[in-house]
């Protein structure tokens, strides 16, 4: 029997201890083109070339090449796909279950906790409007006409403090509000999927969406991207924010109508917004987005990378389940549990290593 093929679409581990454990458990590793080391410049035909007869794929999302329905239906012998990443809304899961593909993530603390902190960076950026101040200095100005922060928790003088609001209260979520809680906000937080338990937990009074939308001065996702959240915060949802409101997205680019948001910015209807994620990526230098000025502050959807973070915690963590699947033995973080019982048919105890 010839050794299993696993392919590795996103050669992220330099150091090559993943793919050296790999092959030691009796596996042929073949690594795509270094240059899509960062997930970019992968091409259809080459993707089919690494990943034909592989019997299980692992890496990042590779930018701009979708794993539908028609790549997945090419790769017979596929068991397993495993993704370094949180997020798969790249992956047809559907298509996947029907084909009996295992799809995992990796929801390491690394990477979520580190978009919770990015997330809370942008904030105070936004709200001590941090890179104005930082011109007006460099510009030669001191006190005189410096752009005017604003005070974020509540004070025994009686100021309220604002309130924040959070769109989605898992990992993400629920690691901001903890971050929230020395600062003295109201909190408030939409999120139907999870436990009424979770809202007491950190502390959050539960809303539906539109009450959120009204009354916080900092709008923040922190939920998946599907079908039911695609576009879900559009022209209709900025309408109901303050004229103050500060929108922070770290999620997912397609939970936002950008034009929407680019309409919202440019006419005041919302004060700013600070942003990870955006519809195409990377971001295009004539997006509308850019000629925005202070209004926004940008970063290049890194708000989960930190050095010895996402990658080496989710190789090691996908290099284990990998291996496990290639034993016939279902694997941790399987995000498709729907496959599991045509999946046990077709690998259940059928170990290629």
């Amino acid at each position: 029997m010839a050794n299993p093929k696993v392919a590795v679409v996103v050669p992220a581990d330099r150091s090559g201890v993943s793919y050296r454990e790999i092959e030691a458990a009796g596996c042929n590793v073949e690594l795509a083109d270094a240059s899509w080391s960062a997930g970019f410049n992968a091409t259809n035909e080459a993707y089919l070339s690494l990943c034909a007869n592989a019997d299980a794929v692992i890496g990042s999302r590779l930018e701009g090449l979708p794993i539908t329905r028609e790549r997945l239906s090419k790769l017979k012998n596929l068991r397993i796909y495993c993704r370094y990443n949180i997020g798969y809304d790249d992956i047809d899961l559907k298509a996947a279950s029907d084909l009996g593909i295992i799809v995992t993530n990796s929801p390491v603390e690394s990477n979520w906790g580190s978009v919770a902190e990015n997330t809370f960076a942008l904030m105070l950026s936004m709200l001590k409007r941090i890179p104005e101040r930082d011109r007006h200095v460099r510009e030669g100005g001191w006190r005189e006409d410096e752009p005017a922060a604003r005070y974020i928790g509540r004070r025994l003088d009686g100021y309220e403090g604002l309130t924040v609001g959070l769109v989605g209260l898992g990992r993400v979520g629920s690691r901001m509000a903890d971050l929230l809680q020395p600062w003295r906000v109201k909190l408030l937080a939409h999120d139907p999927y999870v436990d009424q338990s979770k809202f007491v937990h950190h502390n959050a009074i539960p809303v539906d969406m539109e009450p959120l939308l009204q009354n916080a001065d900092v709008i923040s996702l922190h939920c998946d991207l599907n079908d039911g959240s695609r576009s879900m915060i559009n022209e209709k949802q900025f309408s109901l924010m303050k004229p103050t409101a500060i929108f922070l997205n770290t999620a997912r680019g397609g939970l936002v109508d950008y034009d929407a948001l680019f309409d919202a910015l440019d006419r005041n209807v919302i004060a700013g917004a600070g942003l990870d994620v955006f519809e195409t990526e990377p971001l295009p230098k004539q997006s509308s987005i850019l000629s925005l000025g202070d209004k926004v502050v940008l970063t290049p959807h890194s708000a989960g990378r930190t050095p010895g973070g996402i990658n080496q915690n989710a190789i090691v963590m996908q290099t284990e389940i990998l291996l496990t699947a290639l034993r016939g033995v279902v694997p941790k973080y399987v995000v498709n549990t729907e496959v599991l019982p045509k999946w046990r048919e077709r690998f259940g105890n059928k170990s290629l290593i």
